[in-house]
């Protein structure tokens, strides 16, 4: 792919800024007014950006910190193995924390940083993440705050990429690998 192709639409630009909208109000009246939020890096930036924006406009001022996990390595499947690439510098002990993804794929990546979260002393931690994709699970795992549903495709742009690609579309779109 060139980067000039055209990539088909899954999900717009617009249907994503209402659902963000929407999924702010629900975590701000679900989480009150004291929480953290930790992305996940780096899929997650783009979405993060905006829903951190979306909770200020319900009133939220929640610290943030980010961490960078992998289980991919080198290749396109998952090793399983989930290992911190950066890890957070704000300790989350006492925190109800917010774990922010792109894209609840296997389970096996927020699983991990869940435990980990809770091993660190956090209070509680809620997931939530952009694209939750089902059909792929393989441990039990489920978001508190789900932006939306999908089936098993190749899903690039709003911060998911194909090969360090298309992360800068405005849309989430459908590439055939």
């Amino acid at each position: 792919m060139t980067g000039r192709e055209e990539i088909p639409v899954r999900i717009s630009s617009a249907e994503i800024a209402a659902r963000i909208e929407d999924m702010a109000r629900d975590i701000r009246a679900t989480m009150g007014d004291q929480a953290m939020i930790v992305p996940v890096l780096t899929g997650s930036f783009v979405f993060a950006a905006d829903l951190i924006r979306a909770l200020a406009r319900t009133g939220a001022d929640w610290p943030l910190d980010f961490i960078t996990l992998s289980s991919y390595g080198q290749g396109s499947e998952s090793s399983g193995k989930v290992r911190i690439v950066r890890d957070l510098v704000m300790p989350v002990a006492g925190h109800d924390v917010l774990l922010v993804d792109d894209i609840l794929d296997t389970g096996r990546t927020l699983t991990a940083a869940r435990e980990m979260l809770l091993e660190r002393g956090a209070r509680s931690v809620r997931l939530c993440a952009l694209l939750d994709k089902p059909s792929r699970r393989v441990v039990a795992l489920e978001a508190d705050f789900v932006g939306f549903s999908v089936p098993n495709e190749f899903l690039v742009g709003y911060g998911l990429d194909h090969a360090g690609r298309h992360r800068g579309l405005s849309y989430i779109g459908v590439v055939e690998t």
